[in-house]
């Protein structure tokens, strides 16, 4: 996945570059790589967070690190369970270990699970993260289970996304 916009391509450089950051190009996640989920989490975040006139570095940023943490492939499916509710953690420590991190975007980090992660959102640019996850994650799933999702939610995932 590649995005043609210079400014967004500039301000993550340093994290796409990363060789422990390219290591999620081998972990599946939602029927693609945590790479490529993560991209356009960071990528969507970053449109909808100009538009609305909310720091959309911050949130290219947090939103590239949401899932910056490590699993194996031989997980259990109580281990894959267990992972959606604390890798948040995880991807917070992975981040601050190779980059520097701010207060908000740890937060961004930290919430986009939320409610099923403890941390609450506390800035509009949390909230705005968690939710492009959320859709990005559903309309992921919806192509990887080949599943039919009500088409009016089909239409409006498809629509978000291509709008973006």
């Amino acid at each position: 996945m590649c995005y043609l916009d210079g400014e967004y391509n500039q301000i993550v450089y340093d994290i796409l570059n990363n060789e422990e950051f390219k290591k999620l190009k081998n972990i599946e996640h939602h029927g693609m790589t945590r790479y490529d989920h993560s991209l356009r989490v960071s990528y969507y975040s970053y449109v909808l967070a100009k538009k609305i006139g909310l720091d959309y570095v911050l949130v290219s940023r947090a939103g590239l690190l949401h899932d910056f943490f490590f699993s194996e492939d031989d997980r259990t499916k109580k281990d894959r369970l267990v992972s959606t509710f604390v890798h948040p953690k995880f991807a917070v420590e992975n981040s601050l270990k190779y980059f520097s991190v701010t207060e908000k975007e740890k937060n961004i980090i930290e919430s986009h699970m939320f409610p099923l992660y403890k941390t609450l959102p506390k800035y509009s640019e949390s909230w705005l993260v968690s939710i492009v996850d959320k859709v990005v994650a559903t309309y992921e799933f919806s192509q990887k289970f080949k599943f039919k999702l009500n088409y009016a939610t089909n239409l409006m995932i498809l629509f978000i996304i291509s709008k973006l």
